[in-house]
């Protein structure tokens, strides 16, 4: 019999849907744009049975892909698990066998060695495939049109066995897909390797190379020459897992980084260039990064203090929710110079923001659109609570040559899940199309996938796809098009 734990991590807003099934035409209210024939797959964390631990992490949930397929003005809706090792051995046994989150201290003695990745982060459409990703395991391949698993993929032998990033990128100039390892070697190494994969799926090069200190990291950026990872202290160690703590906490004593490192074939972890952050501080998700010669510009939310109250400070100081607001930020760094130091810092929004989303087709490029969600305090809410609802609560766009930034707020019963934008069409100008967002309201408990004309995000929806249920509470997707998915067919 299920008893899922009266917890924060389960209940309320994130109360396990654990649904699995198809919807053919979806409900709409508005016009789909017509000329939109594609996938909008996202995934979310969805236990499969319930935790072994009553305060487990709502992030240690299997993960469960949605995908949205829009063509002909309609939309149909498919909903499937990603079948890991570990949800295959805990489907067979019938109850959870790993244990806390990624503490394989705490795992049942018969899975002890094996893969405890849940692909519940991130998934994309790449050479034919669906790529699902947590990144503490390997990639997980599925089929993008049935999501049915394939399973975990080594690249033809020629990537050996490794935790695989959460955050990939797409280079538009050359189809490659660029990604990274962290703890590669196994649990708490501090060793990383970044590497590229080809537009059909075969590893090009690798390059190893050793991070500051042992921690997470879960986001990078790409530019026309380099790659580059903001490198920030949510520090894990051996003896937090000891401890059963949780498996990260943020250490304010240690200094934030980034590290820049030449994207070519051949090049080593020497011809990289690290960087000190002139104080600590909180690196959120990556908006874009782009070089002109030596330096090098990178694009994400800052905070001062840690964001993330699920992984608290290492001292046990208390959260500080004002300090925890992350704004979006400009960092450049000189390749060319002989210091460690940042070239300049510069705030460009007054908006406290998370989430950020670009036009994937100026990956790595200079940029002038951006989507991302905001975090505004003077809405009210009205809802059961829980994280990234209640605050996380408006969409974003802005236009980083005029500085203009437009806002939605879906209203005191709702929360908004990440954007993603889609060009009208392949030659379409920089940010001319359309972004999608699930808009989930907690209080009827119904998920509707909204359509914004992506850079009139203020006037409301075009059209929203209504589901009858409620999608908990994802974390990151990508939009794949009908060629993408007819590599898979």
């Amino acid at each position: 019999m299920s008893h899922f734990p009266a917890t924060f991590g389960f209940t309320g807003t994130l109360r396990p849907l654990r649904l699995q099934g198809d919807i053919l035409d979806v409900e709409i209210d508005g016009d789909v744009p017509a000329e939109l024939d594609g996938a909008f797959h996202r995934v979310h964390p969805d236990n499969q049975f319930a935790p072994i631990f009553d305060d487990d992490q709502f992030f240690n949930g299997d993960g469960m892909v949605s995908m949205f397929r829009v063509r002909n003005g309609k939309v149909d809706f498919k909903q499937r698990y990603a079948q890991t090792d570990k949800w295959k051995l805990e489907n067979k046994a019938g109850k959870s066998l790993f244990g806390a989150y990624r503490n394989h201290l705490t795992d049942d003695p018969s899975v002890a060695g094996q893969w405890r990745g849940t692909a519940n982060t991130n998934v994309m459409v790449h050479a034919g495939k669906l790529y699902a990703m947590k990144e503490d395991s390997p990639c997980l391949l599925m089929d993008p049109n049935t999501l049915d698993t394939q399973g975990y993929t080594d690249f033809g032998g020629k990537l050996a066995p490794k935790p695989f990033t959460a955050h990939p990128k797409i280079d538009p100039r050359t189809g490659n897909m660029c990604a990274f390892s962290y703890m590669a070697k196994g649990p708490m190494t501090h060793d990383m390797s970044y590497f590229e994969i080809s537009p059909t799926g075969e590893l090009l090069f690798e390059i190893p190379f050793m991070n500051k200190y042992l921690c997470m990291m879960h986001d990078f950026g790409i530019t026309e020459d380099y790659a580059v990872w903001n490198v920030m202290p949510c520090v894990t160690s051996l003896e937090r897992l000891e401890k059963r703590l949780p498996y990260f906490g943020f250490d304010h004593s240690l200094p934030t980084w980034l590290f820049v490192l030449p994207r070519r074939a051949g090049a080593t972890a020497a011809d990289g260039r690290w960087f000190k952050a002139p104080s600590n501080c909180f690196t959120g998700h990556v908006m874009n990064a782009f070089n002109d010669g030596t330096k090098v510009y990178f694009d994400l939310p800052i905070a001062r203090k840690n964001s993330f109250p699920f992984f608290p400070d290492v001292t046990g100081a208390p959260f500080d929710p004002i300090g925890g607001l992350s704004y979006l930020t400009r960092w450049c760094v000189d390749m060319a110079s002989n210091s460690e130091e940042f070239e300049s810092i510069e705030q460009l929004t007054g908006l406290a923001d998370e989430f950020p989303r670009i036009d994937e087709r100026y990956a790595g490029q200079p940029y002038r659109h951006g989507w991302m969600l905001i975090f505004d305090g003077t809405r009210p809410y009205e809802g059961p609570g829980g994280p990234f609802v209640g605050v996380i609560n408006s969409l974003a766009h802005i236009d980083l040559s005029t500085g203009d930034t437009k806002t939605w707020w879906p209203g005191p019963q709702c929360g908004i899940q990440e954007p993603c934008f889609i060009p009208k069409s392949p030659t379409a100008p920089e940010g001319e199309g359309y972004v999608v967002a699930l808009v989930d309201n907690h209080v009827t408990n119904y998920s509707e996938l909204c359509f914004f004309d992506a850079q009139r995000v203020d006037e409301g929806p075009i059209a929203r796809a209504k589901l009858p249920v409620r999608i908990r509470q994802g974390l990151h997707g990508n939009w794949s098009t009908a060629a993408q998915l007819g590599q898979a067919a």
